[in-house]
């Protein structure tokens, strides 16, 4: 056999045992321990606040809205251009307005917009800010109060420089909980 021969037989064989190990044990191995008990007891993301969860009545801060299906994630490809983007967006900021008792033109962008994935648990201060009066008032604590939660929930900026401050509204909601 040639040098090529040799060297084509062996690398046959390197991608016919990484295509096992990747494509097959792997993902196997991965299916196994996602079936394991305990780890779908609900479909809420438990000792996370890398995902946004969203709960439901006055009592609770609302993240931004999600352009996704759950359990899935994915934002939506319609931009400003297109009139049914606006007409939800326009929806949205009515819905806010009314459920805030605030003027439209004074709800965030955050506040009607998807993030990218739909998960993103940050929100501006702006949009916490905007839910405190409901918030406080559905669960019998003080304004200031409140407030002390979103200073506490905010993260910085990413390395110190990049985007904004945010509040992450699944660890917020927690802390409200802890608070009531």
């Amino acid at each position: 056999m040639t040098t090529f021969g040799k060297q084509a037989l062996a690398g046959l064989r390197v991608l016919l045992v990484l295509t096992l190990i990747t494509g097959v044990l792997y993902p196997a191995a991965v299916w196994a321990v996602s079936r394991l008990p305990g780890l779908q007891a609900n479909a809420e993301a438990t000792n996370t606040t890398l995902v946004a969860v969203t709960r439901e009545g006055d009592g609770w801060f609302f993240p931004r809205p999600s352009a996704a299906t759950l359990p899935a994630s994915g934002g939506s490809n319609k931009g400003e251009l297109n009139e049914d983007y606006n007409a939800v967006v326009a929806e949205r900021r009515a819905e806010v307005a009314q459920r805030e008792g605030v003027a439209e033109d004074l709800v965030p962008q955050d506040a009607v917009t998807a993030s990218a994935s739909g998960l993103d648990p940050h929100i501006s201060d702006a949009y916490a800010r905007l839910q405190v009066p409901r918030v406080a008032r559905a669960n019998g604590l003080s304004e200031d109060a409140v407030r002390a939660l979103i200073i506490e929930c905010t993260d910085g900026r990413g390395l110190g420089i990049l985007g904004e401050p945010g509040v992450n509204v699944t660890a917020l909601n927690r802390a409200l909980e802890s608070a009531r």
